[in-house]
């Protein structure tokens, strides 16, 4: 399988392009890289391609919050300008400018 380069990064917020959730992306696997049960789970119509990046999101919609895990063909850019309520956002990242996070510098020696 070939892997190609992503097209959001980490901190990006992102929107889901079909079902109502929107998160910021903490990390991206190059192909997909969960179990073969999640991925058969996932009715056959709407299963996504493999080869493509897969992002992992702090995600939350109308009642809670969650990690969800995202194929990039099922992701568009959020352009609310709303930061992200999951409450782990300030365990990964700082300051929040309207579109993105910055990652949180570790100063871990």
């Amino acid at each position: 399988m070939q892997s190609r380069t992503a097209k959001f990064q980490i901190g990006d917020i992102v929107k889901h392009r079909f079902f109502e959730f929107r998160g910021v992306i903490f990390d991206v696997d190059p192909v997909f890289a969960n179990t073969e049960e999640w991925w058969e789970s996932i009715p056959a119509d709407v299963r996504p391609r493999k080869d493509q990046p897969f992002y992992h999101l702090l995600a939350e919609n109308d009642q809670t919050e969650y990690i969800a895990y995202v194929s990039e063909q099922n992701l568009l850019t959020d352009t609310s300008e709303e930061p992200v309520r999951h409450p782990q956002v300030d365990e990964i990242f700082d300051a929040f400018d309207g579109s993105r996070y910055a990652v949180r510098v570790n100063n871990t020696h």
